[in-house]
């Protein structure tokens, strides 16, 4: 475990120290396309954050290789070389897609292509569990065909879901933490080697979304862009390919009794197929429905719009940051929810829980304007939006008294009150502006605040 550590914080570390320098050179080159209508930043924003990851990525496998266990996965396989000849190719794609701009048919080619690549090498599905039935052997025409066509919706799927700050990263990220998880459980637990590629993947592809979290959060310095959304989508499909592929059942069943039960130890594993990926189940909803949304309405499947759900999510009153959150949440939900199922399948207490929580989301989800507050004595230490409005409002009230103080001294429509200083036309009319101009102002930064 402290090697994989090892690993994830240099690979996090990488990714975060390349991201400034990679926003400078972004800005430099020009790489900050105009604001769009289904973009949802004010400020045009640089892209190719895909830099950073891809310069993480490299430095993770590359001290991965010096450590003495997680070493052994680059002797005992060449998936690790194929993951990284079908990263760099397909950043290279992203990278000029982000500066130029790619016809979306022949990015989906070149996606193929990639996803060739690393089945060349060696990273391709041999066989299927499937529950009641066991192990189902694939001939390598099958193997290539699926092992393409899971690379090639997960990449688009990470794709079409980064569309908020920090959304793609974070998303997948906890898929990556829940992939790992199980990975490691197989690796370790059952002592099977064929699952310590994908348990490395799965460490990498975490650094590299910890490492440039923080630039991404809202609002966001930098963008990842398709160069990075596709690297991400191509590290998390060659984990869960490495690892269903490559492990067979028959090992699993000298600790599960019978090649039956350790087909259903292996759910996490073979739903993905199926799903494809539950540990990214919403992006790939987000994917089917946009599919079926822009045919239906006679457009083109890759044509970009504003039906995403977390444009739905902030329609209905969301900001970005809960909206973000609310992504994260349902994400966690079904990938940690598979890797318990997997663990304790036979607990009557998880399902439960599972449904409580699902009913906790719902809640939050249709509450756009419920804002939660804090004690007085805590208000200090969270953002203004979560202080007491009252408070907020109070400089508001010596503005609002002295105008009122100065409307009572003169009688409307006559001169002013006896006693009190004649002001003329000209600076009766100017301090009415300047008071205007306060209240303005005054509103206009508690908004901003709020």
């Amino acid at each position: 475990m402290r090697e994989y550590l090892l690993t994830l914080c240099v690979t996090a570390a990488v990714t975060y120290l390349l991201t400034g320098p990679v926003r400078k050179f972004a800005i430099a080159w020009g790489a900050m396309p105009p604001i769009r209508a289904r973009d949802v930043h004010r400020e045009p924003t640089p892209r190719l954050g895909g830099i950073a990851m891809f310069g993480g990525l490299c430095a993770g496998l590359l001290v991965a290789s010096q450590l003495t266990n997680v070493g052994e996965v680059f002797r005992i396989s060449d998936e690790p070389r194929a993951l990284l000849s079908g990263a760099g190719l397909i950043w290279l794609i992203g990278v000029l897609d982000d500066k130029y701009g790619v016809d979306a048919l022949i990015k989906l080619g070149l996606q193929m292509i990639a996803a060739g690549v690393m089945v060349l090498q060696g990273l391709t599905i041999l066989w299927l569990p499937v529950p009641t039935v066991g192990m189902v052997a694939l001939t390598p025409l099958q193997g290539t065909l699926l092992t393409v066509a899971i690379v090639v919706i997960t990449i688009n799927a990470v794709n079409f879901v980064d569309g908020l700050d920090g959304l793609a990263a974070g998303m997948v990220g906890i898929a990556a933490a829940a992939f790992f998880l199980y990975a490691y459980r197989i690796w370790y637990g059952y002592g099977i080697e064929a699952a310590a590629p994908a348990t490395l993947f799965a460490a990498v592809l975490m650094g590299m979304c910890l490492g440039f979290l923080p630039h991404n959060l809202h609002p966001a310095r930098i963008f990842m862009g398709d160069s990075g959304s596709m690297l991400l989508g191509l590290v998390l499909a060659a984990g869960a390919v490495s690892i269903t592929g490559q492990v067979d059942p028959d090992a699993m069943k000298l600790f599960s009794g019978s090649v039956r039960s350790a087909v259903f130890e292996t759910v996490p594993v073979y739903m993905p197929l199926l799903l494809p990926l539950t540990i990214i189940a919403v992006p790939f909803v987000d994917l089917v429905l946009a599919i079926v949304r822009r045919t239906w309405n006679g457009h083109s499947p890759f044509s970009a719009d504003r039906g995403h759900l977390h444009h739905r999510l902030l329609e209905i009153g969301h900001s970005q940051s809960r909206a973000v959150l609310i992504m994260y949440f349902w994400s966690a939900l079904i990938a940690f929810g598979a890797v318990a199922y997997s663990v304790q399948s036979a607990n009557a207490v998880l399902v439960p829980a599972v449904m409580v929580l699902s009913a906790v989301g719902l809640v939050v989800l249709l509450m756009p304007r419920f804002t939660p507050r804090v004690p007085r004595w805590a208000q200090r230490l969270v953002p203004p939006r979560y202080r007491d409005r009252k408070r907020r409002l109070a400089p508001q009230l010596p503005v609002e008294s002295a105008l009122d103080a100065h409307a009572a001294d003169r009688p409307a429509g006559g001169p002013p009150a006896p006693g009190t200083q004649p002001t003329s036309l000209a600076g009766l009319h100017g301090a009415t502006a300047v008071g205007d101009r306060q209240r303005f102002a005054l509103r206009r930064k508690i908004d901003t605040r709020s």
